[in-house]
């Protein structure tokens, strides 16, 4: 879905180099301190990628309340679906439907892509977030460790 999500006070569309400045202060907020540059950087680069996106919800007054960073993921032992990599709202407008409006957005847009699946992954500390997905109908199916190379 290439249009917004929209509700009277919160709308939801593609992120745009405009908000950068609000988009780096929610990735502190997920728990991944950014820079400006740095998420310059990894926007021009999801802006640059077939099937990869970056949708905000935003309030009337043009303040971001948060994002969804998702893409199509393609591999030989599944079927393509959709992978959330990352979902943060900010703590000011938490508990009002805008996770649920991100939501929305991407579960359209794996659709409008001929997926059937949408998975995500949650840190295990994140309770809030599990009974949020839970309630949206997400089942946790898999608990695993990840691992991590820095090159």
């Amino acid at each position: 879905m290439n249009g917004a999500v929209q509700t009277a006070e919160i709308r939801v569309r593609r992120a745009r180099a405009s908000d950068i400045a609000q988009l780096t202060p929610l990735c502190g907020q997920l728990g991944y301190p950014s820079s400006e540059e740095e998420v310059r950087g990894r926007l021009s680069g999801i802006d640059a990628a077939p099937l990869h996106a970056l949708w905000v919800a935003e309030t009337g007054d043009g303040k971001l309340a948060g994002f969804l960073n998702a893409f199509v993921m393609h591999t030989i032992d599944t079927d393509a679906r959709v992978e959330v990599a990352a979902l943060v709202v900010d703590d000011a407008q938490r508990s009002r439907g805008v996770g649920q409006l991100l939501i929305e957005q991407v579960e359209a847009w794996a659709r409008e892509n001929g997926c059937k699946t949408i998975g995500l992954r949650s840190n295990v500390i994140r309770d809030r977030a599990h009974k949020f997905y839970e309630r949206l109908g997400y089942v946790h199916y898999k608990t695993q460790k990840a691992f991590r190379k820095v090159l």
